[in-house]
């Protein structure tokens, strides 16, 4: 569930992009990059913390559920 990014993808590779309903006043934010291996979720105020690693089906499962919202 929950991982370090993977020997075939490292942190620093990736294409880390923040909501667009983020604002600038420094809220509660994550990031996202895709990859082969999944999507990766992360703090923005922290990048150097550990971050999730979440399937495509289990992203495509989770963005259908919030776009229900």
């Amino acid at each position: 569930m929950g991982t370090q990014a993977s020997p075939s993808t490292g942190s620093s590779e990736l294409a880390w992009f923040k909501s667009s309903y983020s604002g600038g006043e420094g809220g509660e934010c994550v990031e996202v990059a895709a990859a082969n291996d999944g999507v990766f979720v992360r703090d923005s105020k922290n990048v150097r913390l550990p971050h999730l690693v979440v399937g495509a089906a289990g992203w495509a499962c989770f963005v259908r559920f919030t776009a229900a919202r």
